[in-house]
């Protein structure tokens, strides 16, 4: 083997990890709207964690809805029942604690979520497309969760 081949065999191995990183563990990800605003802003770059499939409620996920990706607060789990009456938000008829919330939530109807659906929320809930207007999120549409704001770099504000 040539010394040129030798010196790029190195390269080429941290360029195929970083590639098989970015695919399957972890990515970079930018907000887009204002849709999660006081908790995320647009412009913000988080880290979307792929390989973690197990959604909770609160957590802020990313998922496709066409050919756009939105990032949203998960309120409901599969086979929940999620509704708003009066400002108040109730899952499995149990008022649902909305400390993440920026603005009223008006009411919405009943969904009966199937064994593999999210209602998901935007925390800016008077600017926010989400759930309410689209239904539930498949699980299979759903690309990964994230917690960690990685810029700007001043504001490490997110928690659950």
């Amino acid at each position: 083997m040539n010394k040129f081949v030798k010196e790029l065999i190195p390269y080429i191995i941290i360029i195929a990890v970083v590639i098989l990183i970015r695919c399957f563990i972890v990515t970079p990800v930018r907000v887009d709207g204002p849709s999660m605003n006081n908790t995320l802003y647009d412009g913000d770059i988080m880290m979307l964690v792929l390989f973690d499939k197990n959604y909770q409620r609160n957590d802020i996920v990313v998922f496709k809805k066409k050919d756009e990706k939105l990032i949203k607060r998960v309120i409901a789990l599969p086979g929940e029942k999620v509704k708003c009456v009066s400002g108040i938000i109730y899952v499995n008829n149990e008022e649902y604690e909305d400390t993440h919330a920026n603005g009223k939530t008006e009411d919405f109807k009943e969904y009966i979520l199937g064994e593999d659906e999210y209602f998901v929320m935007g925390d800016n809930r008077n600017n926010s497309l989400d759930s309410r207007v689209f239904g539930p999120v498949k699980k299979e549409n759903i690309l990964g969760k994230t917690n960690s704001i990685i810029f700007p770099f001043n504001h490490f504000r997110l928690g659950n």
